[in-house]
């Protein structure tokens, strides 16, 4: 009941973060997805960007599950934001902000330079720069910022991935139907999936 309590108070402050906005984008507001459609395991995975554990899996184990599996057509993995503070809020909306196409992509950079971005003396303003690199203009960064629709969206699939899945930390995965938590070894996940395809 405490960590409910904890995540219902935090996902309060984060709403007052932002402050009010325009209505997002449908583009923005899309499942982030890696792999075919019709693969026959899905894996969704709920990280917050201010996440060590979350970056080093996404440096050191994805790269093998999308080798052996998404690039193979086996598993299908669905990103969802599960953000732990404004920083990592806001990490999340100019994510999804970018141009889709670039979505991975940009995620990848944000993931292998995040002790540099995240430990900056104005860690948004380096956030800004980056999603500048990935091509959003100052101009869309600001109203990504700013936009109340989209940060409702991130923060009502955080709540229900704590009712429906009991995810209380980073990264979290249900691979399947089977949970798995935290930045575990490659082999943990052949066989969440191995199980999962059966």
């Amino acid at each position: 009941m405490k960590r409910i309590i904890v995540g219902l108070t935090l996902v309060v402050g984060l709403l007052g973060f932002i402050g009010a906005a325009a209505v997002a984008d449908d583009h923005v507001l899309t499942e982030r997805t890696l792999g075919k459609d019709d693969a026959p395991v899905t894996m969704i995975e709920y990280a917050s960007l201010t996440c060590s554990h979350c970056a080093s899996f996404h440096t050191e184990t994805l790269p093998q599950i999308k080798e052996k599996y998404i690039d193979t057509g086996k598993v299908k993995l669905i990103y969802r934001d599960f953000p732990f503070d404004r920083l990592g809020l806001a990490a999340s909306q100019l994510a999804r902000c970018v141009p889709e196409k670039r979505y991975f992509g940009f995620m990848e950079v944000l993931f292998s330079q995040q002790q540099s971005w995240a430990a900056d003396d104005n860690p948004l303003e380096a956030l800004m720069k980056l999603a500048r690199l990935a091509g959003l203009s100052k101009g869309a960064a600001d109203a990504c910022l700013e936009n109340q629709a989209l940060v409702d969206e991130i923060l009502k699939r955080r709540v229900f991935a704590e009712k429906q899945w009991k995810i209380n930390s980073t990264p979290s995965f249900i691979v399947g139907d089977q949970k798995v938590v935290g930045a575990v070894p490659f082999a943990e996940f052949e066989k969440a999936i191995e199980a999962a395809a059966k």
